[in-house]
């Protein structure tokens, strides 16, 4: 069983999380509800509540749930958080493989995100929670990302990211040190969440990153040359985007 805690302001809220929970989730076992970060610190201080996993909304009586998370800290819990849409913060949650829920509450979004809790997997749910806030805090400046990857949790500089190439439901991240990681996301997530940071798809199983690029060889067969002399193919259907998006860099130089 995974012993979860609810922190909640809302009753209605609180009690459709958990009937949900009890009706999707059977591995879930509601043990603790608070409706505020003083509770919520009140009900986390009893040692006999020992969660595996929050849901935490975002947005309490008495202040961001932030506030908890940092007197509570180091945290040994995973943190689901519980949110109307926000997008900067649905981004710093991909940002820092944390889980999230939308509100209203989807049964197979919640489903989803129970099967990706891992308790007390990792013990890096603080480095995580530094990556969020960063993120969460100040979008301009944000420099760093989590990915959860099948044989751990890498805490990466987004600069150091050369290219992303996909393979079926996996994606492989190659970095400027010649590591590689496998990650359980798919490409077009990635595509999705780096595009702020100069990141192009120039074909269905490539992203890059525009600053690693040396030379794009015209031609039937067009394709880059990156700087670890790798070639990656830009497809025909990409290629008049990719050629714009090249005339709007060489513009804004």
């Amino acid at each position: 069983m995974i012993k979860a805690v609810i922190v909640e302001d809302e009753v209605k809220g609180l009690n459709n999380l958990k009937n949900l929970l009890g009706k999707y989730c059977e591995e879930v076992e509601v043990i603790g509800e608070a409706t505020s970060n003083e509770e919520a610190l009140n009900l986390l201080a009893c040692p006999e509540i020992d969660p595996d996993v929050a849901f935490l909304d975002i947005s309490l009586p008495d202040g961001q749930v932030f506030q908890l998370l940092n007197q509570l800290r180091p945290v040994g819990f995973e943190v689901v958080f519980v949110t109307a849409y926000q997008d900067y913060a649905i981004k710093a949650c991909n940002y820092s493989s944390i889980g999230y829920i939308l509100k209203p509450i989807d049964p197979d979004e919640l489903r989803d995100a129970v099967a990706r809790i891992r308790p007390r997997r990792d013990g890096q749910i603080d480095r995580r929670l530094e990556i969020f806030n960063s993120y969460y805090n100040n979008p301009n400046a944000f420099t760093k990302m989590s990915i959860s990857a099948l044989d751990g949790i890498y805490f990466v500089n987004i600069r150091d990211i050369v290219r992303f190439e996909a393979e079926d439901n996996y994606t492989h991240i190659y970095l400027q040190s010649g590591e590689r990681i496998t990650a359980s996301k798919t490409i077009k997530a990635y595509e999705d969440l780096l595009a702020p940071f100069n990141f192009y798809r120039v074909h269905k199983r490539h992203v890059i990153n525009l600053n690693y690029m040396r030379k794009f060889v015209k031609g039937d067969g067009g394709y880059l040359v990156m700087d670890d002399d790798i070639r990656i193919e830009v497809s025909r259907r990409r290629r008049p985007a990719f050629m714009e998006q090249m005339k709007r860099l060489q513009e804004g130089l």
